[in-house]
């Protein structure tokens, strides 16, 4: 008997429940199919401008950037950054398409501008390079300390340096690694530099710059 009469409550709270629910739909049903509807309307608006916007402008972009690249490759800076009258240039593809270029674009238009000597461009391209690839990500930052050199900011590229040599741990590491110790010298940071240069003795062993390295660790070591 208690077995039923526990049936029947439940039951009761069941449809009592269900009863609320009805009520509140009612109550607010345009709301709700308003929002529902809005949640169509913004999912079907992101996917078309993925499908009908974006990707072609992506496409596009990357049609543009063509020979900006091959000029890039072909290490001719001037024409690679600002085009030759017939093509653009990295830069102007960069301003018209922004988000649409591949990440990668950032930092060649970076070299560029280095590699003629506009270092305060060169910094705006680099800084803005965020790609995933740790060994363009620490070249990037190593040619930011470059351009910071340039600029005769030898604090700030010292620092560009050592955040480099931290991204990869490789033999490109000791390339930065390098630098950092022949600006730390330029600072008169002996003892930094030193450690610097010891590194890469001890780390890279096979390194390019440990050829020779020996040479820098004796001239700052007497």
């Amino acid at each position: 008997m208690a077995k039923e009469v526990t049936n029947k409550e439940h039951q009761e709270a069941v449809a009592q429940a269900v009863s609320k629910t009805d009520e509140f739909f009612k109550k607010y049903e345009k709301v709700i199919l308003g929002v529902a509807a809005a949640a169509v309307v913004i999912a079907f608006g992101i996917y078309a401008y993925q499908k009908w916007v974006y990707q072609p402008k992506v496409a596009e972009a990357q049609e543009q950037l063509f020979p900006a690249e091959m000029a890039f490759a072909a290490e001719q800076w001037e024409t690679a950054l600002n085009g030759d009258g017939n093509s653009l240039g990295l830069a102007e593809v960069i301003s018209q398409y922004k988000g649409a270029c591949p990440k990668a674009a950032w930092f060649e238009a970076g070299v560029c501008a280095l590699r003629l000597g506009n270092y305060d461009e060169a910094l705006d391209f680099l800084k803005k390079y965020n790609g995933k690839d740790a060994i363009l990500k620490a070249r990037a930052i190593a040619c930011q300390g470059d351009a910071l050199v340039g600029l005769e900011k030898l604090d700030a590229a010292l620092k560009a340096y050592e955040k480099a040599a931290a991204v990869v741990d490789n033999d490109f590491a000791a390339a930065y690694l390098l630098k950092a110790g022949i600006v730390a010298e330029e600072l008169g940071k002996t003892e930094k530099a030193l450690e610097f240069y010891k590194s890469i003795k001890e780390s890279y062993p096979r390194s390019y710059e440990a050829v020779e390295i020996e040479k820098y660790i004796t001239r700052i070591s007497k």
